[in-house]
């Protein structure tokens, strides 16, 4: 679902009884800011939706690992 922020202020109680059922964006000037989901989201099947993301970007795991860290690393 997608809904102005100004909406989402105004009825916020409404909206958290409905991210039980489904995500919902929050949009600004027509841009999407923010994204409210259930906490109790099948975490599984979501980690599941990512099995071969890796993949086709034509890297191994491993090497997807070490770029993460590399990237974690310079930040810090």
């Amino acid at each position: 679902m997608l809904i102005a922020a100004t909406e989402f202020k105004g009825n916020i109680g409404k909206y958290l009884t409905l991210v039980a059922s489904e995500d919902i964006f929050i949009t600004k000037n027509g841009k999407c800011i923010a994204k409210l989901t259930s906490t109790k989201q099948d975490k599984v099947e979501l980690a599941k939706s990512l099995f071969g993301v890796a993949n086709d970007c034509g890297i191994t795991l491993e090497q997807a690992k070490e770029q993460r860290r590399a990237r974690y690393e310079a930040a810090n």
